[in-house]
């Protein structure tokens, strides 16, 4: 279905370093960038331009946007966002989703990597030696940084400083004017390395769902529709809430398939079980 045909990648920070090989190797298909189209009117990290739309229309939109006035049939977009885990409520986290788009095939598939190896943080700061703190603690230079004269609706943003000099010289600017200087990590994933290796299992797992085809109808994406508890206790026999087993489904023909003990477990611990541990 996609061998030898042109993928677009509808990005302006390289993400297409960590995307092309896996979709090169495994999909068989010739990889373009998006550059004449810019990500960045859909909302930017810094805050110059606020996203307005939730994370799944902001990615069919990249694709959308991407593919107008061009002769491509599908494309890849990818959107992240940063700050508190969903479960881990006391880490940060990066949380990566990537959408892939077959117009001719009327195919939407989406991947999602969630990961608390970030180092998204912010600081107001208003001497030398606080900055050059940050910098170390956020792997500045490898990792960028992003100054602002306020942490909210900032009149100045300065940003792609490649040493420890130019920061200073710009922070030590921004303060004459301003008493304190909010810093913080540049998320965009050319200026952030971090980020880039989340984006990557993303695209691991983009990748992996689609190459998983429907055993009906041989449709690509065939995926976890349903996470289903009820693992047995391995003391009473008794019903946890631990998984038993994944419900796939089929976007397009609606095969729905059961597969038992995804976890690789068949029994659960008693100390998890709400009868033998209330």
């Amino acid at each position: 279905m996609f061998q030898g045909r042109k993928l677009l990648i509808a990005t302006k920070h390289k993400k297409e370093v960590v995307i092309v090989p896996f979709f090169e190797k495994h999909l068989q298909v010739e990889c373009f960038v998006a550059s004449e189209f810019d990500t960045d009117l859909l909302g930017t990290f810094s805050g110059e331009i606020e996203r307005k739309l939730d994370v799944i229309e902001t990615l069919r939109q990249k694709c959308l946007l991407a593919l107008k006035n061009t002769s491509f049939d599908l494309v890849i977009a990818s959107e992240g966002s940063f700050g508190a885990h969903p479960t881990l409520f006391f880490a940060q986290a990066d949380d990566e989703l990537l959408m892939f788009k077959d117009i001719k095939n009327d195919i939407e598939i989406i991947a999602r990597h969630i990961s608390v190896e970030t180092n998204f943080e912010g600081i107001l700061v208003n001497n030398t030696k606080a900055i050059e703190d940050f910098a170390s603690k956020v792997k500045f230079p490898s990792h960028g940084i992003i100054l602002k004269s306020s942490e909210n609706n900032p009149e100045i943003i300065i940003k792609d400083f490649l040493s420890l000099s130019e920061l200073i010289i710009a922070f030590k600017k921004l303060n004459k004017s301003h008493e304190f200087v909010f810093a913080e990590t540049d998320m965009r994933a050319h200026r952030n390395p971090t980020r880039m290796q989340v984006i990557k299992r993303a695209t691991e797992k983009l990748v992996k769902k689609i190459t998983t085809l429907c055993p009906s109808c041989q449709f690509p994406g065939f995926e976890v529709k349903q996470i289903n508890a009820g693992l047995p206790c391995g003391f009473c026999g008794l019903k946890t809430k631990s998984t038993l087993s994944y419900t796939f489904g089929c976007a397009k023909c609606d095969y729905k398939e059961e597969k038992y003990f995804p976890l690789d477990k068949k029994i659960e611990d008693p100390m998890y079980c709400d009868y033998c541990n209330p």
